[in-house]
């Protein structure tokens, strides 16, 4: 059996962690690493003790709207805040960490990370929201998709 690289293994986590989420329309895990060290994990999903979605019905599918639109119409948080928020809640200095992701983040979540520090994004497939990945580039962090990553490309 091979033994997987660095960058695989946390990624494998990542998608673990996802299978957490109560989200009806995207699975979405998170981890933050640094020095080879999980300091934390998030899914996304509705606040502790909020009625889950998949309880209380997708307000974002009722209203047909799109996906990478109109956040505030969502009971959820994404995987990324419920990272950041978990590492806060701990005490857990994210900065200059590496966030492990499935989705690459969107816009709200891309200005929280610029905000804590973070130095590279590792993410799995893309989301539809260019400006998060401009913001991504102009302030300096990496943002990689998982394939470049383990091709040696990025």
């Amino acid at each position: 059996m091979e033994r997987p690289s660095w960058d695989e293994y946390f990624m494998d986590i990542t998608r673990q962690v996802a299978r957490r989420s109560t989200c009806m329309r995207r699975q979405v895990g998170a981890v933050m690493v640094k020095d080879k060290n999980i300091l934390a994990t998030g899914y996304n999903g509705t606040p502790s003790g909020i009625t889950h979605c998949d309880v209380a019905g997708c307000l974002r599918e009722q209203l047909n709207v799109p996906s990478g639109e109109r956040h505030e119409l969502c009971r959820g948080l994404h995987a990324e805040q419920n990272a950041i928020i978990q590492a806060a809640r701990h005490g857990v200095n994210i900065e200059n960490a590496v966030l492990y992701c499935t989705d690459s983040p969107c816009i709200i979540c891309t200005k929280m990370l610029i905000n804590a520090g973070i130095d590279k994004v590792i993410y799995l497939k893309g989301y539809a929201d260019t400006l998060s990945m401009e913001m991504l580039e102009e302030s300096g962090i990496k943002a990689c998709l998982f394939e470049h990553v383990i091709s040696g490309g990025c």
